[in-house]
């Protein structure tokens, strides 16, 4: 007993040598480890749970690491656009059908081109609209494929609301996510359901407004499937994500141009 509260109070006095107290330790703790937060991710704010949950379910789809290494990513959003995500350069390329419009951009220094019913547009002004449409249209499309990557991006604030059971009945903790000085809609709040066996987000709710007690829908996220050395996920119930791809090559014109792009091993 004795040596016990020796190494007890031995801890607490390097606690406060290190200028941290017993809580800012566990925060701290909890980041410092294979999954670091993204800078600007709201650690004090935070619950340690959350994080330790976060953490969770970053390994179970494969890892920080896997995650950091995946090049491209390809799917199609609801049967309504094809996207084509280079993840270490930012570029993208969106085919959008329903207006005919192929916008190809950088999300991060915002330059491309942009066509639209087969003519490019030129017009500056213009074309900087349809370049900033075509990123919010990657922020919203990448958010429904990747969210449990994001769980500790720039801006969040997590928080454990507790236990409950999915729709389906898995038994769950419940995270909540809110956002602050990020994306193009920072007013929005999700709760995310994350699977106490597999540690993978089974559901996720959606408010307009952090402000909200009723979400504006209640999802699951079903059928993940392994894509090279990560987990992905494309059933949303009633809707779909389809044609998802981790590929580590793509065809060389598939930036460049608005010819039609053929990804490897699709006919």
């Amino acid at each position: 007993m004795k040596v016990f509260t020796f190494l007890k109070v031995s801890a607490l006095v390097m606690l406060l040598l290190a200028g941290c107290t017993p809580g800012q330790e566990e925060k701290r703790a909890v980041v410092e480890n294979e999954n670091p937060p993204a800078e600007g991710f709201n650690v004090e704010g935070s619950d340690p749970k959350a994080i330790v949950i976060a953490d969770k379910v970053m390994e179970a789809m494969g890892g920080r690491r896997n995650w950091d290494n995946t090049r491209y990513v390809c799917w199609n959003f609801f049967g309504a656009r094809e996207l084509i995500w280079d993840k270490q350069t930012g570029d993208v390329r969106i085919e959008s059908y329903s207006d005919s419009t192929i916008y190809i951009l950088n999300i991060h220094s915002m330059e491309g081109s942009v066509m639209k019913y087969g003519k490019e547009i030129t017009q500056p002004d213009s074309l900087a609209k349809y370049l900033e449409r075509g990123k919010r249209i990657w922020i919203n499309d990448s958010y429904w494929l990747v969210m449990p990557y994001k769980l500790k991006d720039s801006g969040v604030t997590l928080k454990h609301l507790g236990e409950d059971t999915t729709q389906s009945g898995l038994q769950a903790d419940v995270l909540e996510l809110r956002f602050e000085n990020v994306g193009v809609t920072p007013e929005n709040k999700y709760n995310v359901w994350v699977d106490q066996e597999t540690s993978l987000v089974r559901q996720w709710a959606y408010y307009s407004n952090d402000t909200l007690t009723e979400p504006g829908f209640i999802l699951p996220w079903n059928e993940w499937k392994q894509y090279k050395d990560i987990l992905l996920s494309g059933n949303r119930g009633e809707r779909e994500l389809s044609d998802i791809m981790v590929l580590d090559t793509l065809p060389e014109n598939t930036f460049l141009t608005f010819d039609h792009v053929i990804l490897p091993g699709v006919e």
